[in-house]
């Protein structure tokens, strides 16, 4: 399944997932921390979308409520949702 996220509040603008049986098959950001970004999605490459909304959901970035990673498991827990209706 392939599915994108506008991201709120973060220098991202989008990510696109894509996700099969669970597992993360590959992650990208559009705008934000290039490099920090490409590790992430390198770094999660073939975890669990259950395990990856754990480890990320929460993270903040300096004054603001959210991150990149947050973004991530924002869009995550969302594409779970459309999936199930």
């Amino acid at each position: 399944m392939q599915y994108t996220y506008k991201t709120k509040g973060t220098c991202s603008r989008k990510i696109t997932l894509e996700v099969k049986d669970g597992i993360i098959q590959n992650v990208e950001f559009a705008g934000g921390c290039n490099g920090n970004l490409k590790g992430i999605s390198s770094i999660i490459r073939g975890m669990r979308v259950e395990e990856v909304i754990a480890r990320m959901e929460g993270i903040t970035c300096g004054f603001r409520k959210t991150s990149c990673p947050d973004q991530l498991a924002k869009a995550l827990k969302e594409m779970k949702e459309d999936a199930r209706s």
